[in-house]
């Protein structure tokens, strides 16, 4: 049977290891390969020490430029099935090109978070201003990005609460849309029981890329106001913070008389998860499904974390930990959590219910194929019904293009 190609389009190479996002493209992957595609990867970007080695996975790897033709080549001898973007930005930069040179590919954006969203939240949280939906719906990213969803055929949704943005506050038509968390293998008793328990756990974690600003200030919160009081209280405790690309602030935080001990990225997750007692995530600006929330699950480890954190992450479940504002409630959350084992236990059960029943990735798959299988049916259909669409990429064929081809003329 001759295998059907994927094109991705990536910003970045993906990186498993150090970044929910690179989670989420590994999944996304695995899917596409167990449907027998034929996959290449392209980007305009270097790769890393932590990039995903993707020959190992049979996928191939192209070089690619931005504002020039030599992509236009590319794409049209490639001729695949189904274009992939990795985020709203590479949708921006190639979409135009692909919608011209390979007009019968099928186009999925994979938002991984609405960017417009966590870049909003930040603005107003160091604004000292409360986040509002006409706040994130008067800023030009918001914009940007709503253009590069309707553009594409299928725009895969994190979070419920981005769903919910989407849907009843914009009143986009869902056949552009699907809701897709994360896709992951149900926790089984027998692997429950490998986790270490809580008398054999010590100390709190806090995972997270220093390339992420929500990251950095979590850190710096926790450093200047929640730890001091969390010690306070439990004076032989530490603080483990764990992360790649941690800023050299960051690193300079390291205060072993403290307990406040930064340890960088961690090869094994698992292990830092496993070894931990309780894991905290004093979020206050995101957006999209939180990583270090669903590892924790994954490892019997309760968190402590803010509303945004928990955002999209439970649905009606209870969550598996504390949610708490405040540097006092994150502490005292983080305090009581620790030493009342009951209360751990039942949360660390909570993680297990959220994980078995919102991201099992066998009923999520199931509605991802059925998805792409309708639209790419009748693939011309669906596109004269997104007129929406059908405008701005038409707007966008004549601007995007032309300034596009001006920035590579002027290159020569």
């Amino acid at each position: 049977m001759t295998k059907k190609h994927l094109l991705i389009i990536a910003l970045v190479w993906p990186e498993p290891s150090s970044t929910a996002a690179g989670n989420r493209m590994l999944q996304l992957i695995q899917y596409f390969l167990r449907k027998n595609y034929q996959i290449t990867m392209a980007s305009t970007a270097i790769e890393s020490e932590l990039s995903i080695d993707l020959d190992t996975l049979g996928i191939q790897k192209a070089s690619i430029q931005l504002n020039h033709s030599s992509f236009d080549e590319f794409v049209t001898q490639l001729n695949p099935e189904v274009v992939l973007f990795d985020r709203f930005l590479t949708e921006e930069q190639f979409g135009w090109r692909v919608a011209e040179f390979a007009p019968n590919a099928l186009r999925i954006l994979d938002t991984e978070d609405l960017h417009s969203l966590r870049q909003t939240r930040e603005k107003c949280f160091k604004n000292s201003i409360p986040f509002s939906t006409d706040a994130w719906l008067n800023e030009g990213i918001t914009k940007r990005e709503i253009s590069s969803i309707y553009r594409s055929d299928i725009s895969l949704i994190i979070s419920l609460y981005e769903m919910y943005l989407l849907k009843d506050v914009l009143r986009m038509d869902e056949s552009i849309l699907i809701y897709l968390p994360f896709l992951l293998d149900p926790i089984s008793k027998e692997e429950e029981q490998t986790w270490n328990s809580f008398e054999n756990r010590v100390d709190f974690s806090c995972v997270g890329n220093g390339k992420h600003a929500p990251n950095v200030d979590a850190i710096v919160w926790l450093k200047s106001e929640i730890w001091p009081l969390i010690r306070k209280q439990l004076p032989k405790a530490n603080l483990k913070i764990y992360g790649a690309y941690l800023p050299e602030r960051i690193r300079q935080m390291h205060t072993e008389n403290e307990g406040f001990l930064v340890k960088g990225w961690a090869e094994n997750v698992n292990e830092v998860f496993n070894q931990a007692r309780v894991n905290l995530a004093p979020l206050r600006f995101g957006a999209g499904l939180k990583g270090k929330l669903i590892d924790a699950m994954q490892n019997g480890t309760p968190s402590v974390t803010t509303s945004v954190g928990a955002e999209g992450m439970h649905g009606d479940l209870d969550f598996n930990g504390q949610i708490a504002e405040t540097s006092e409630n994150i502490a005292a959350s983080a305090i009581e959590l620790y030493k009342n084992q009951s209360l751990w236990e039942e949360a660390q059960t909570n993680g297990f219910e959220i994980i078995n029943t919102l991201y099992d990735k066998s009923v999520w798959i199931e509605k991802l194929d059925a998805k792409i299988g309708s639209v790419q049916k009748d693939l011309e259909t669906h596109r004269k019904n997104n007129f929406v669409g059908a405008i701005l990429g038409h707007q966008t064929m004549a601007s995007t293009k032309y300034m596009s081809k001006w920035i590579e003329e002027k290159n020569i």
